[in-house]
């Protein structure tokens, strides 16, 4: 079974990409983190590695897509509250990120989007879990 989860981002300018994420309230892993990647804590078990552009062509010989320009993932992280969710998404526009779309609230849930310095989409959500059906 899987236990823990890193998604691989390539970024263009490692420092600018780890201030972004700084102002966001994440922490950074010093064991995994050098010049090349940079360990972003964003759980006990959830990680997202920022890769320099050289560092993900060691992974692939693909070319890097252009986040500005067309989706590759979207990013979903689940937070305790609606006002949870405005405070980290003011505080990605405050950093310098764009806002992917307008808020959307259906009730029982409520999403924020934003795109980060490198067009990666974030969408930041809170769910009522009365509302989430046992299996």
């Amino acid at each position: 079974m899987v236990s823990k989860i890193f998604v691989n981002l390539p970024v263009k300018d490692l420092d600018k990409s780890m201030a972004f994420f700084k102002a966001l309230g994440f922490s950074f892993n010093p064991q995994f983190t050098d010049a090349t990647a940079a360990c972003m804590v964003i759980n006990e078990d959830i990680f997202a590695m920022l890769l320099t552009h050289g560092k993900v062509k060691e992974f692939t010989n693909k070319q890097i897509a252009d986040a500005h320009k067309t989706t590759e993932v979207l990013t979903a992280l689940a937070v305790d509250s609606k006002e949870s969710v405005n405070e980290m998404a003011e505080k990605a526009l405050k950093a310098g990120g764009k806002e992917a779309y307008p808020a959307k609230d259906h009730g029982f849930m409520f999403v924020r989007s934003f795109e980060d310095l490198d067009g990666h989409i974030w969408e930041l959500f809170w769910m009522d879990q009365q509302h989430v059906q046992a299996q």
